[in-house]
């Protein structure tokens, strides 16, 4: 699975504990890891850390491997590129459709929905999270306790609104999807 995690939230934990509980091993793709941005606004090994951090105690550290995949605003050589990085898997799991028609003939694919049970779906997304970020207030809920913690401990979210609070919040909000 390719994502860019940033920051770890709620309903991609309980994606990441799933998709390490479901697999000998898990090979995590950390998208974008070229961008620093309002959109992708940690670097890769911050982010790595807050994986690690959701899947401390859930998988252990062999059960899963951890590869930067960058943009290359190319899906084409973006799709192969993948391929050629991540070689063969059983699964491919991913919610956007853009990645999915790139790379329906190379892997079997799923939705990360798979992964979770019914009970521990949670409506939150990204962009959702990063909006209550640069507001200062109401992030912390929608977040893993340990990234929460990770967050404050390095001020990673204090430098987050300074750096892209404005920006984040001057960005149209899409509606959030249902999850089935």
């Amino acid at each position: 699975m390719v994502a860019r995690w940033r920051p770890v939230h709620l309903g991609q934990a309980a994606v990441l504990r799933g998709l390490c509980a479901c697999s000998e091993h898990a090979v995590i793709g950390i998208g974008s890891s070229n961008r620093y941005d309002a959109r992708s606004p940690f670097t890769v090994a911050e982010t790595a850390e807050m994986i690690r951090r959701v899947l401390s105690g859930h998988a252990a550290d062999d059960a899963y491997s951890l590869v930067s995949v960058p943009d290359l605003d190319d899906g084409p050589r973006w799709r192969a590129m993948v391929v050629e990085m991540l070689g063969p898997l059983d699964r491919f799991f991913t919610d956007n459709p853009y990645v999915a028609s790139l790379l329906t003939g190379d892997y079997v694919l799923a939705r990360p929905v798979e992964l979770v049970a019914r009970s521990e779906r949670v409506p939150v997304d990204g962009t959702m999270v990063r909006r209550r970020l640069a507001q200062g207030e109401g992030w912390q809920e929608l977040v893993p306790p340990e990234v929460v913690d990770y967050l404050q401990a390095e001020r990673l979210d204090a430098r987050f609104r300074q750096e892209f609070g404005l920006a984040t919040l001057a960005l149209e909000v899409a509606p959030l999807r249902t999850i089935d």
